[in-house]
């Protein structure tokens, strides 16, 4: 219980491994676009105060273990983080001011794991998708 977080009367530990994909597999996320994207995805997050354990962004998708208090549904955090990130990526980086009516980033849907017994070997294979 040495990893476990407090909120008022609660002790918990609630970790995901999430996988999001691009609409249509564009390669998009790298450079300093991959860059501005993580930071968006940081700022969505402290916002919420969820944990970014680890986290990797390759061409055309992205791997984050993350932290999720437990007053939070996955599927809510999930369609928080894409919402939000597609609507900011769409005016900072792609330069759509404001029409957002059929202007997707993500593709729909996502990959989503808890990280029990396990989460060392789930953070090690986070970070190999590095090389």
């Amino acid at each position: 219980m040495k990893d476990w977080q407090n909120v008022a009367q609660v002790k918990w530990e609630c970790k995901y491994h999430i996988v999001f994909i691009t609409k249509y597999r564009k390669k998009m996320l790298y450079g300093k676009e991959g860059k501005r994207i993580g930071e968006i995805l940081q700022e969505l997050c402290r916002y919420k105060r969820i944990g970014i354990l680890e986290g990797h962004v390759m061409p055309d998708y992205m791997h984050m273990c993350l932290s999720i208090p437990p007053k939070f549904s996955i599927s809510m955090t999930i369609g928080y983080i894409k919402g939000k990130s597609a609507i900011k990526i769409n005016r900072e980086i792609l330069g759509h001011k404001r029409q957002f009516t059929g202007l997707h980033f993500w593709a729909p849907g996502h990959c989503v794991s808890t990280i029990g017994l396990d989460e060392a070997a789930i953070r090690e294979y986070v970070k190999a998708k590095k090389n």
